[in-house]
């Protein structure tokens, strides 16, 4: 599909009434998991919107401009109204939680395994075993809270288990830089790819900043506290990824041009008929937003949304599945290496002095002071072992010990290199 083909209605039609944004919510017991992430990834792809929209209007002095952007920004305020409407006010905290995990590691294998750029996929994968361990991490406080265990909410989709360990994920934040793409050059899978995937982890490190204070014990605020500073590097790290030569305008386009893809996506592998109209909605919505953003790249800068986006027709739809080989294969492969500036190497391989070492001595000195190590550690007191969802063993050995939290493995040389499983 091309989005520029399609009719678009008239922008003042898109805002909407109270009632317009009060949908029927979806029913935490029966919701299928990829449903509620797609729900929580969208919700995310419009606040990206919305903040974006208010930096290019702090930044601008053109008042119609800032007038039309406005607008532009209203319509996408009411849509993240709505969407945050589609979560039932029986969900909890930790449930949410668990969606958004999900959500990680299974959009960030989808966007992996299809990347054309080596360099943008290994920022994926790298960053997709620390989102996979916070998804074990949170589980073991689920079932501790109230003995709920999370493979019901994942739908046995997504693996529970450790992956490298949290307290390995603390860097230097030189670390977190990496080089930019060039919109000029990079293909248009990868700039949909780090627009999405930036918005979608900027969505997970606003949700953890505001729940952290929030949340009614301790233990929870310590671990969303630890974790969302991790979140935080990956915002980051992604951001870093982004073409830093586009103009506002050039941007504006992008960043409808993608919400146009997620909307199209979501409403070609949607399963619920109550939520793939509101995908549908939305999308029609986007449209106007897509035509007024390319009026005003014209009319402002004299471009052509070709200059932006090619001939425009979107890749493939983006679907959310399950990836368990692929994340099992990342996690044998991957599990010690650490972030290097632009790069990425071995624990092993990083010289004593590294910023590294001197940023995991400075945070981490006392491991028991360690939320993300602790949560685990009171599981294992009370049950006797970790709780996880597995569908085999541990593809590395030293993670497969239900019984002992690893806090070595991605922060100290390992022994020898990770194990296969026979």
């Amino acid at each position: 599909m091309n989005p520029f083909e399609q009719h678009a209605p008239k922008l003042e039609s898109c805002l909407m009434d109270w009632r317009d944004m009060t949908p029927m919510s979806y029913d935490r017991h029966t919701v299928d998991p990829y449903t509620r992430t797609r729900v929580i990834l969208m919700n995310g792809t419009e606040f990206e919107n919305v903040w974006f929209s208010h930096q290019m209007s702090r930044n601008c002095p053109n008042g119609d401009l800032r007038r039309a952007i406005a607008m532009l920004r209203r319509s996408e305020q009411q849509q993240q109204k709505l969407l945050a409407a589609l979560k039932p006010a029986d969900e909890t905290l930790l449930e949410t939680t668990i969606g958004y995990e999900q959500l990680a590691v299974d959009l960030t294998a989808q966007l992996a395994k299809r990347e054309p750029d080596p360099y943008v996929k290994a920022a994926l994968d790298f960053a997709l075993l620390e989102d996979f361990d916070h998804l074990y991490r949170y589980a073991d406080l689920l079932e501790g809270e109230n003995g709920q265990r999370a493979e019901s909410l994942v739908g046995g989709y997504t693996e529970i288990m450790p992956g490298r360990p949290t307290i390995a994920h603390h860097r230097h934040p030189f670390d977190s830089i990496k080089k930019p793409i060039h919109a000029q050059t990079a293909d248009l899978k990868t700039r949909l790819c780090v627009g999405i995937i930036t918005a979608a982890e900027q969505q997970t490190m606003n949700f953890y900043m505001n729940v952290c204070a929030a949340y009614p014990n301790d233990a929870g605020r310590a671990l969303y506290r630890e974790i969302g500073l991790v979140e935080e590097q990956h915002v980051s790290h992604y951001g870093s990824l982004m073409d830093v030569n586009c103009t506002w305008l050039e941007n504006l386009l992008m960043h409808q041009y993608t919400e146009c893809y997620l909307y199209y996506s979501c409403m070609e592998t949607e399963t619920c008929p109550q939520i793939k109209k509101v995908w549908e909605r939305l999308f029609e919505q986007e449209l106007a937003h897509l035509e007024k953003a390319a009026h005003l790249l014209w009319r402002e800068e004299h471009k052509e949304w070709q200059q932006v986006v090619g001939e425009g027709t979107f890749p493939s739809p983006l679907q959310l599945c399950s990836n368990i080989p692929y994340v099992r294969s990342v996690l044998q492969s991957t599990v010690d290496l650490t972030a290097c500036r632009e790069s990425y190497a071995r624990v092993s391989a990083l010289e004593p002095e590294t910023d590294f070492f001197r940023y995991q001595q400075h945070v981490n000195h006392d491991v028991e002071g360690v939320a993300s190590h602790t949560v685990i550690e009171k599981s294992i007191r009370r049950n006797g072992e970790d709780y996880r969802f597995e569908t085999a063993p541990n593809p590395i050995a030293a993670l497969r010990d239900r019984r002992e939290d690893n806090v070595e493995i991605g922060r100290k040389a390992m022994q020898r290199e990770p194990e296969p499983v026979v």
